[in-house]
């Protein structure tokens, strides 16, 4: 089952983006992936796992976290309960 993956990674240059591309590449599952410098954003689509994601990624050294991480508990509850209830103010 194919599965997108969206992390928020610290990235400041292209040798950054290299390594980052590096790692996705030798990732198994992998089927595509992109890396965005401008807004430090990896998107990763493939037979994978997440957590594994999160942490092949963060063997390159960058800050790396989930890109909704915010809160970190409910990731969708918050949003889900405000799009069941618009009018709720």
């Amino acid at each position: 089952m194919a599965e997108t993956v969206v992390l928020k990674v610290g990235m400041s240059c292209q040798g950054c983006v290299g390594a980052v591309k590096r790692v996705l590449g030798k990732m198994e599952g992998v089927e595509s992936f992109d890396v965005n410098l401008e807004e430090q954003k990896v998107t990763v689509k493939g037979n994978v796992k997440p957590d594994a994601v999160l942490q092949t990624v963060s063997k390159t050294g960058k800050k790396t976290s989930f890109w909704d991480a915010e809160p970190a508990t409910k990731e969708t509850a918050p949003a889900a309960a405000a799009a069941a209830s618009p009018t709720a103010a």
